[in-house]
């Protein structure tokens, strides 16, 4: 009876540290353009999200929950803080602020190797940090309505990427991909 306690405890442990997140070695980054911005006031430089963007939000730190975040990454922006903020809420986390893509890019590359991170950024700067970090978008450019695409980049050991790209929350967007 012993010997299976201790077979089903060394079992048990494994599963815990193989539960499919990522192989040794791999840095994983999610990224994802902020949710669904305020456009009432046209003349607001800064806009919150909306109710359903806020919802979107949500829908993001729920993908999220099993994935051992070691950062949560956003522009200053209300929009992508706001985005950001339940994912990092749910991690324990801060949100930390970056200004530019390219230096967030070569961070990452330098300080986060063999991390799960998330990152926040805009219709013009998702898939360039994706290409940063050595992926592939078979989309050019993300539309005014494309706020469900969850790009996951992983680099292995090698420093080779790859990208899944998946959708999350309310469907809401235009573009189309292979």
């Amino acid at each position: 009876m012993k010997r299976i306690a201790i077979y089903i405890s060394v079992i048990l442990a494994i599963l815990s540290f193989n539960n499919g997140e990522k192989k040794s070695g791999e840095t994983v980054i999610y990224i994802v353009r902020h949710a669904e911005k305020d456009t009432s006031n046209l003349k607001n430089p800064d806009p919150g999200l909306t109710s359903q963007g806020r919802e979107r939000a949500k829908a993001l730190a729920l993908i999220l929950k099993r994935k051992k975040l070691a950062a949560v990454f956003s522009t200053t922006y209300k929009r992508t803080t706001e985005t950001a903020a339940p994912a990092a809420q749910r991690s324990g986390l801060p949100v930390l602020n970056y200004i530019n893509a390219d230096q967030l890019v070569n961070l990452i590359k330098s300080s986060w190797q063999n991390k799960t991170i998330l990152i926040v950024g805009h219709s013009n700067t998702v898939l360039e940090i994706a290409k940063g970090l050595g992926a592939h978008p078979p989309i050019q450019i993300l539309r005014d309505d494309d706020y469900d695409f969850l790009f996951k980049v992983t680099i292995d050991k090698n420093g080779d990427s790859d990208l899944k790209i998946t959708r999350f929350g309310k469907v809401q967007h235009s573009t189309k991909f292979p």
